[in-house]
């Protein structure tokens, strides 16, 4: 009996391969996830014209030396004030409950407060000199203060965007028009993954005791244009990491072979026919799926890590905390994930801000310092970049007597290790924080920087995309060197 890869009508084999997909629609997410009793059973499909599951990277060899070979992106998802976190600003503390001066605001782009009478609201923490440097940050953040030596501190970054989920997309994909790749797809797509039964490109997601969970869309970590392999995959904290990856009940292995055949058949055809790379993507995906049936599940058991490590990072694990996800943001660079985010979510200090940061830097304070002293410790803080950033800051303006509105004229972030210049602070704003007024940095220019230091022109590396060489910077972007070491 022919098979349908042998049938000569493409007719009969389209209709044939659509009424086979149809009648064992659970069957693809048994063949995805459930073929570890022989892994090999699917490398058949691979042929030569055919990626394998590793991406190696188009970028290849680099542009320059790298100085970082992972990123660890921690994003403060909702935007936190740099005015409690780390730009101190004593003049606006004189400043608190006076009208906030017309010379700074005449003109500017604000979110929820056009047309209100703008007030003046001092930092409602104190601030403090740690480190040899006597880099001045929120006394709440005594932790990362013992490691701000280590740190490079810009206190001069701005955004395009003004509201959440357009400068989400803007710091994550260089652009305010969804459907842009991901910074972390670009990496994953340029230098590919080290590692084999994990994908490139892990997200994570962490809420704490604020209880604002704002959603986080999943077109942030999306590939848009490019291949759906490089796109962020979203790890569970807590529970099972990744649904519905376990065999389902009455699977077994000769009914598992029986269907990988008749799949790999079918793509391998279709494939001939159309030449799409999403063919290749799905077989390889396929291979990944029940490669982490038997990876996944080691990985999140982090309850054999030594206790000297879990109580650096003040963690239960497991517990789906921000500080237990930092945790195993190291064991995935261990394993070789090129690019690892972390959402923290409830920044968004519309009210309350005094005991919303204060509840803040109790989840995340200890968390960044075990993350880059454990890192440091295994002597992978060299070669990984760690990235602290909300999506915005917020103003120097009261919102509700108590909160403030987003800002995009003048936030801080911070880098730490992978090339990142330690002890620098970098750039200013203004005497009330209101715009960035020495060096201004752009996220173009940060993500051009974060690009170099992974060996990667941003110029260079380009999709055509409508017509056009499309590039994660876009139109700009400038290096800047004094961030690197």
């Amino acid at each position: 009996m022919k098979s349908f890869a042998q049938s000569s009508d493409p007719f009969a084999w389209q209709q044939n391969r659509r009424n086979f997909l149809g009648r064992t629609a659970r069957g693809l997410g048994s063949v995805a996830l459930a073929s570890l009793l022989n892994p090999r059973l699917l490398h058949a499909a691979v042929t030569a014209n055919q990626t394998a599951s590793r991406h190696t990277g188009v970028v290849n060899p680099l542009h320059f030396p790298a100085k970082a070979k992972r990123v660890i992106w921690l994003t403060m998802a909702g935007g936190p004030s740099h005015l409690e976190t780390f730009d101190p600003k004593p003049q606006l503390a004189k400043l608190n409950g006076q009208p906030m001066p017309e010379s700074f605001t005449k003109g500017k782009q604000v979110a929820q407060l056009q047309g209100q009478k703008l007030i003046c609201f001092g930092p409602q923490h104190g601030f403090k000199p740690f480190g040899k440097s006597g880099t001045e940050i929120c006394e709440l953040f005594p932790q990362i203060g013992s490691v701000i030596d280590d740190i490079c501190l810009i206190r001069s970054m701005t955004t395009e965007a003004i509201n959440h989920d357009p400068a989400h997309m803007f710091i994550n994909t260089g652009s305010q028009i969804a459907g842009r790749p991901s910074m972390g797809s670009w990496v994953t797509y340029g230098l590919g993954s080290d590692a084999d039964d994990l994908p490139g490109f892990v997200v994570m997601t962490s809420l704490g005791k604020g209880g604002q969970n704002q959603p986080i869309a999943a077109r942030q970590w999306a590939s848009g244009f490019l291949p759906s392999r490089y796109q962020g995959v979203n790890f569970r904290g807590k529970g099972d990491a990744v649904l519905y990856l376990g065999s389902p009940p009455g699977v077994n292995r000769d009914r598992q072979h029986d269907m990988v055949n008749a799949i790999n058949q079918l793509n391998e055809c279709r494939d001939s026919i159309v030449d799409d790379p999403e063919i290749s993507t799905r077989i390889a995906q396929y291979e990944m799926a029940f490669r982490m049936q038997a990876s996944v599940p080691d990985l999140m058991d982090s309850s054999k890590e030594p206790k000297s490590i879990t109580d650096l990072y003040g963690c239960t694990p497991g517990d789906g905390s921000f500080a237990s996800n930092c945790l195993l943001a190291r064991r995935l660079a261990e394993r070789g994930v090129r690019f690892i985010q972390l959402y923290h979510k409830d920044w968004d200090h519309h009210g309350g801000i005094k005991e919303g940061i204060r509840l803040k830097a109790l989840e995340v304070d200890r968390a960044c310092m075990a993350l880059i002293t454990d890192l440091k410790q295994r002597g992978m803080l060299n070669d990984t970049l760690v990235v602290w950033a909300g999506e915005f800051g917020r103003t120097p303006m009261s919102q509700g007597g108590d909160g403030r509105d987003h800002h995009n004229a003048g936030f801080s972030v911070w880098m730490c290790g992978g090339g990142a210049r330690p002890g620098l602070v970098y750039g200013a704003t203004d005497e009330l924080g209101y715009s960035a007024v020495d060096k201004p940095l752009e996220v173009h220019d940060l993500h051009a920087t974060m690009l170099r230091m992974l060996g990667i022109d941003h110029l260079r590396m380009t999709v055509k995309y409508q017509g056009l060489d499309a590039r994660l910077t876009g139109v700009s972007g400038n290096v800047i060197e004094e961030l690197m070491a």
